[in-house]
């Protein structure tokens, strides 16, 4: 079984996974200072792309060892270049080098849908007073990641009609829900993934 927590930031993905799936959590990814995306939109597709590959094979050999893993945040994080482009902060044809990029990895096997997505997006005021009880973390962009909630959930509600992960709207407060959905026999599949970009919203 593999898992994602994802959501904006101050959501409280981390903390849930510390909280109920410590020894489970394959942690988000955070750049390296010398890791650099290449100039062009491409480029920076490619690398973007092949960190969330190490990610999925992170949680396949975590799911390995103990039967689940749960991804801070999601390996394919295609939301995130679809809520920059909605929000005017990343170009439609950069948005289309990064489908191609994704697509090519999971038509791969590089890359898929996890079985179960949690996504947690609490109103912005709510993510402003978390941010603000919670000194200990700088929480770049924060101010940027609050504009992307709603272009978040569009993704999510995406991948839901397309039927490429089961999507729950919550973190469950008492952990992993009693009952899990059965792992996905396809989890690298380019229709799915197709069928998830045809029920995004039309690009504007």
């Amino acid at each position: 079984m593999i898992v994602v927590v994802t959501g904006p930031s101050a959501a409280g993905k981390t903390t849930w996974c510390r909280r109920h799936v410590p020894d489970d959590t394959v942690p988000e990814h955070v750049p390296d200072p010398g890791e650099t995306p290449g100039p062009d939109p491409a480029g920076q597709a490619a690398f973007w792309c092949e960190a969330g590959a190490r990610r999925w094979r992170q949680a396949e050999r975590q799911e390995r060892r103990s039967g689940l893993a749960v991804c801070d945040d999601d390996p394919l994080k295609l939301h995130y270049a679809w809520s920059l482009a909605r929000i005017g902060e990343l170009s439609w044809p950069h948005w289309r080098a990064e489908v191609d990029a994704h697509r090519t990895a999971v038509a791969a096997g590089r890359l898929g849908f996890a079985d179960l997505v949690l996504v947690s997006a609490p109103p912005e005021d709510e993510l402003r007073r978390r941010r603000d009880a919670d000194p200990t973390r700088r929480r770049r962009n924060f101010d940027l990641h609050v504009r992307l909630a709603g272009p978040l959930r569009e993704w999510y509600r995406a991948v839901e009609r397309a039927g490429a992960a089961h999507v729950v709207w919550e973190l469950p407060p008492a952990g992993l829900p009693a009952e899990l959905p059965p792992p996905r026999a396809g989890r690298c599949d380019a229709e799915a993934f197709d069928a998830v970009i045809a029920a995004l919203p039309e690009a504007s």
